[in-house]
């Protein structure tokens, strides 16, 4: 019986590792599995996707759908702050009510790490 616990524990903690490792040599079809368990990941969680997180957004302090980090380099999203038509990735609308997702600026921990751009927005 404790054989049987040990290998379940074993097998729980290697799929509860973080997919943000980065491996070289992954084959296309190793890749694509991973990113579709982070978004699964989120999905679990209640939140959008990485390409699902455009429309409008309201900036707030606490109890945020998603957490972001602005960095200069290597985003997971380019953002584009835009008056009409957040309809595609990238895309945001600043609001302060009625959001569709409710974004919080972090420093450590974020969901996604986000580049504003003033042309072509979009996920990696």
């Amino acid at each position: 019986m404790k054989k049987a616990v040990l290998f379940v524990g074993a097998v729980v903690f290697m799929f509860a590792l973080p997919v943000s490792v980065k491996v070289k040599g992954l084959t296309k079809k190793e890749k694509f599995g991973i990113e579709l368990k982070a978004c699964q990941e989120a999905f679990a969680k209640g939140k959008p996707s990485k390409c699902r997180l455009y429309g409008k957004i309201q900036y707030v302090t606490s109890f945020p759908d998603v957490k972001v980090k602005v960095v200069d380099s290597f985003p997971d999203i380019k953002v584009k702050i835009v008056n009409s038509f957040p309809d595609k990735p990238g895309l945001w609308k600043i609001v302060n009510s009625f959001p569709d997702y409710k974004v919080q600026k972090v420093t450590s921990f974020p969901d996604y790490k986000i580049k504003f751009v003033t042309s072509f927005p979009g996920c990696n």
